[in-house]
């Protein structure tokens, strides 16, 4: 007889989003509250905004036996790509179209600091000597919203081996392009551009860090954070930096974008627990985008078998600052 178990993370079906979502003004005006972003995907908006390029991925890597249920149905891609944080081309959400200019051919990424050779690598040559994967993560925006999508990509784990790290880095740096003549936020010099973002070496290596490429079965939407974009589906959106440049390896720990910007609601940790509110807002529930629906937030956003030990006796010299 053959045994299935839901996986550890898993919700109710009672709370799963249906994969068909219907456009109607209702659902539209619901999602358009805005609250102060941190740079991660969101919500809800009309067909007419989409400004998504429909590029198939070729060949299409294997769905992940270990990640392939979230727990809750997909989330529609209208919804993803045509409603998004990406400060870099402004504050609103509605960036789909501006964010077409970024001209992602022959980008390149920088793999330097405390490693054995530093490089500079074209993207897709990166792309090419990586393990390829379709994984289905669930993802809890800090502004209390939340979706699931089928990203591709393969394990930073990967990135770390390959660049081969010396004995003294701690910590993973990444840093996103900075061109104001394409992105126009960047020209709003009240923010400490270029986006930064970090991670400790265990969190760098855990399981579940994964480099994304692409989402849906296409190549990465440059809303997204095209041609190569971090994903953490444990930690608050704002972690998954995009467009990715630079992956430095340092002993010192990163000052993060938002954090530079207001430490107390935007640390360096940002593990997601719904007992620890925003300064402004409560994290205990989400909102599910597509159905509007509101459900629980799970500690770890539910991956907490995975990676809760990388914080085992950590509370008592962070505290709250492991969640914001």
């Amino acid at each position: 007889m053959r045994i299935i178990r839901k996986p550890r993370w898993a919700l109710p079906e009672s709370a799963a989003t249906p994969e068909p979502v219907f456009w109607n003004r209702r659902a539209i005006l619901a999602a358009g509250g805005g609250l102060l972003a941190a740079g991660a995907l969101s919500g809800v908006t009309g067909p007419a905004d989409a400004a998504a390029p429909e590029e198939p991925f070729a060949p299409m890597p294997e769905r992940s036996p270990r990640f392939s249920d979230a727990g809750r149905a997909i989330t529609d891609e209208m919804i993803n790509s045509t409603y998004n944080n990406f400060y870099e081309f402004g504050s609103h959400k509605q960036i789909a179209r501006a964010a077409q200019a970024l001209e992602t051919d022959g980008w390149t990424i920088a793999i330097d600091g405390l490693v054995e050779t530093p490089i500079t690598i074209g993207a897709d040559d990166l792309i090419a000597k990586m393990p390829l994967e379709e994984r289905v993560y669930r993802h809890r925006c800090v502004e209390a919203w939340s979706m699931v999508v089928p990203w591709i990509g393969f394990p930073l784990a990967r990135l770390v081996e390959m660049a081969k790290p010396l004995s003294g880095a701690k910590y993973v740096r990444f840093e996103t392009f900075k061109d104001p003549d394409v992105a126009r936020g960047q020209r709003q010099h009240w923010y400490p551009w270029p986006y930064v973002e970090g991670l400790t070496m265990a969190e760098a290596t855990n399981e579940l860090a994964m480099m994304v490429v692409g989402a849906y079965g296409k190549v990465l939407h440059k809303q997204f954070g095209a041609p190569i974009r971090l994903h953490l589906p444990w930690k608050y959106g704002f972690k998954s930096i995009k467009s990715v440049v630079r992956v430095s390896f340092v002993e010192e720990r990163p000052v993060s974008f938002w954090e530079e910007l207001q430490a107390s609601e935007y640390g360096f940790w940002a593990n997601v627990n719904p007992a620890v509110p925003h300064p402004r807002w409560s994290q205990a529930d989400e909102r599910v985008l597509g159905t509007e629906k509101t459900i629980p937030t799970m500690k770890f956003n539910g991956y907490g078998p995975e990676v809760a030990e990388l914080y085992a006796g950590l509370e008592a010299e962070y505290g709250e600052r492991l969640w914001r």
